[in-house]
């Protein structure tokens, strides 16, 4: 239950004017401080996934991490893939357990961008999961000063910004007003009249990428102008190369568990004072009672096979397995063989699918019609199909 529609839970924000934080998860001892953070604040947060930083952890091994944290919290999460590269990436990223996506065209030109996006929101609204477009360009990059890169901001015109979301249909609009991935000396200056016009027009959830930086009162002005989610990293990374830095001078041994002591504590510290700041803390119950949960489909098919000695039946499960498991919103695709020699049906699919949403689109898919029609139903018109939900 507390894995949400993430759609469901900026919606949420935006309507009760609070703020929700993408805090990005790099390794354990930040997601762990993130959910500690999160619980004891009894606030909705989303667990942030950084493309552009999975040269520094292996996504596919932090994924199953990140789902379990999710599964056992007692708040509403959700799992972003957060500047993500490509629609492939998209894709990758629903299918291992992503709910919320972005892929970043912000660099291309608004024709470009605007195509990009489309086919993304095409492909992960058929998958039940809504996408974050970004228009105009925030600069920098996340853990680094930024001063150097204030002269690329380009900032979000209003009427792009309108033609944007009309023409691809995102859920939520990360926009380019002043501030800049990484952290800076002077204070950001923020252009809180191109925020208004924005949020007026628009009326949809606005996201913030650079929140590092900021005063209290800009984050107040933000939020109060429409933005419901704030991306944050930078100062996280900081404060934890703080607290390691300090560990190497104290510690006697050296040692890895010397040297990152405590630094869950200070994560937990630092985004529990945002979800604070934002408003988001004691939010937690209502955005339960509110919000769709993300709950997994099984579509199960029991059968038999017909004119295929049993070589032949492990070859077309092989191909149907390397086929299926690629279609978007297919979490995992599970072949199966009777224990008993004398079952009713002797094999079994278990395709499991990330949302409800997918149960259509799948059916509908180019190359599940091309597999099931050619390779499956020609030999298995002996079958049973039926879709499961968790109860």
């Amino acid at each position: 239950m507390p894995l949400v529609d993430m759609k469901d839970m900026l919606q949420h924000a935006y309507r009760h004017g609070y703020a929700v934080g993408a805090f990005e998860v790099i390794s354990l001892d930040f997601l762990q401080g993130i959910m500690q953070a999160a619980e004891q604040a009894r606030a909705p947060v989303i667990l942030n996934l950084v493309e552009p930083h999975f040269e520094h952890f292996d996504f596919e091994l932090m994924m199953p991490a990140v789902e379990m944290a999710a599964s056992r919290a007692q708040v509403p999460v959700a799992i972003h893939l957060d500047h993500g590269t490509s629609l492939d990436s998209a894709v990758n990223a629903i299918n291992r357990g992503c709910n919320g996506v972005m892929v970043d065209s912000s660099h291309l030109d608004f024709a470009e961008n605007t195509d990009i996006t489309k086919t993304v929101v095409e492909t992960a609204h058929a998958c039940g999961v809504p996408v974050e477009g970004e228009l105009g360009y925030v600069p920098g990059v996340d853990g680094e000063a930024a001063d150097n890169h204030t002269d690329g901001v380009a900032y979000t015109s209003l009427a792009e910004a309108r033609a944007y979301v009309t023409r691809t249909g995102i859920d939520f609009l990360a926009i380019s007003i002043g501030t800049v991935h990484g952290h800076m000396k002077s204070k950001p200056k923020l252009d809180y009249a191109r925020l208004k016009q924005i949020n007026e027009a628009l009326k949809v959830p606005l996201v913030i990428h650079g929140g590092t930086g900021l005063s209290d009162d800009q984050y107040h002005r933000l939020i109060s102008n429409g933005v419901s989610k704030i991306n944050y990293f930078t100062a996280l990374s900081d404060k934890v190369s703080k607290q390691i830095k300090e560990n190497a001078k104290t510690q006697t041994a050296n040692s890895y568990c010397g040297l990152t002591k405590d630094v869950t504590q200070v994560v937990a510290r630092e985004v529990g004072h945002c979800l604070r700041l934002w408003g988001a803390a004691g939010r937690a119950a209502e955005v339960l009672a509110q919000c769709g949960a993300w709950i997994p489909v099984e579509h199960l098919i029991i059968y038999n096979t017909e004119q295929l000695n049993k070589a032949d039946t492990e070859t077309m499960i092989a191909e149907g397995r390397r086929v299926l498991s690629a279609i978007p919103g297919v979490r995992e695709v599970f072949t199966g063989e009777a224990v008993q020699n004398d079952a009713k049906f002797q094999y079994t699919w278990l395709v499991r699918f990330c949302h409800p949403a997918v149960i259509e689109s799948y059916r509908n898919h180019p190359a599940h019609i091309a597999f099931a029609d050619n390779l499956f139903r020609p030999v298995a018109s002996n079958r049973i199909s039926i879709d499961y939900q968790a109860v």
